[in-house]
């Protein structure tokens, strides 16, 4: 089980982006690393949030009144969500509901 407790919420937020772009490039894209394009959807992820106006205080992305993801991006993303959200709850259950429940 990874420890994601002494982590601030940014690198908290950074840490479940990644484990989704990789289940997804793994599971949906059938690579054994990350490909290209999850690597570039991976890095604007990082940068969004180090980026983030609310900081610290910032809510979930989608519930986000500022969307500071380009069009193309943000529907990466949400394709990358859409099929890595529920199998988080297979693969990394702990960090799925700490992520789901906002804590």
């Amino acid at each position: 089980m990874e420890k994601t407790n002494n982590l601030s919420r940014i690198e908290r937020e950074k840490h479940v982006v990644r484990l989704m772009i990789d289940l997804y490039c793994r599971k949906k894209e059938g690579h054994a690393t990350r490909c290209p394009a999850c690597q570039t959807l991976l890095s604007y992820a990082y940068v969004r949030l180090e980026r983030c106006p609310f900081g610290e205080a910032k809510t979930s992305c989608q519930r986000c009144p500022i969307h500071c993801y380009k069009a193309d991006m943000r529907e990466r993303m949400r394709q990358v969500m859409r099929f890595s959200g529920p199998r988080m709850l297979l693969y990394h259950p702990w960090i799925a509901l700490r992520h789901l429940f906002g804590k």
